[in-house]
């Protein structure tokens, strides 16, 4: 932690504090992956040069989040899905799922969501339609090992 807090101080002018605004990216960088809002909840800010952080102050911040295991159940998933199921088959548009993923919530690259039709072997049916239930399965399992 101590290694990943003094490179961004080194971006930061070498005064031993980070802005508060890097508070989410040092997490990233330290295998966390907490969302937007547990990071602002947390202490991170919006605004650069609001808040600086010395390293006494990142650890507590970082425990915090390093104990959150809020991920998300299947059956939320499966009921967020359903609200872009038109027809109630079970089925949501390829590219509507990838609009959702990579415009709502906490945004996914481009790149990040063609990782995740890859790896999960997203395919369509004649329609340009994908089943979001084995979708969600494949996500939940996590990545090939």
């Amino acid at each position: 932690m101590t290694e990943v807090f003094d490179l961004f101080d080194f971006w930061d002018g070498r005064d031993g504090a980070v802005d508060a605004a890097k508070t989410g990216d040092m997490l990233y960088c330290l295998g966390l992956n907490p969302t937007l809002t547990t990071v602002m909840k947390n202490g991170g800010v919006e605004k650069f040069g609001e808040k600086n952080y010395k390293l006494e102050d990142f650890l507590p911040i970082y425990q915090t989040v390093r104990e959150i295991k809020d991920t998300g159940t299947y059956a939320d998933f499966m009921e967020a899905f359903k609200t872009f199921d038109r027809e109630g088959q079970g089925f949501i548009s390829s590219a509507e799922l990838r609009h959702v993923l990579t415009s709502l919530g906490d945004r996914l690259s481009d790149t990040d969501m063609d990782d995740i039709i890859k790896c999960t072997d997203l395919r369509e049916d004649l329609e340009g339609n994908v089943k979001y239930e084995d979708f969600i399965s494949k996500v939940m399992k996590g990545p090939y090992p």
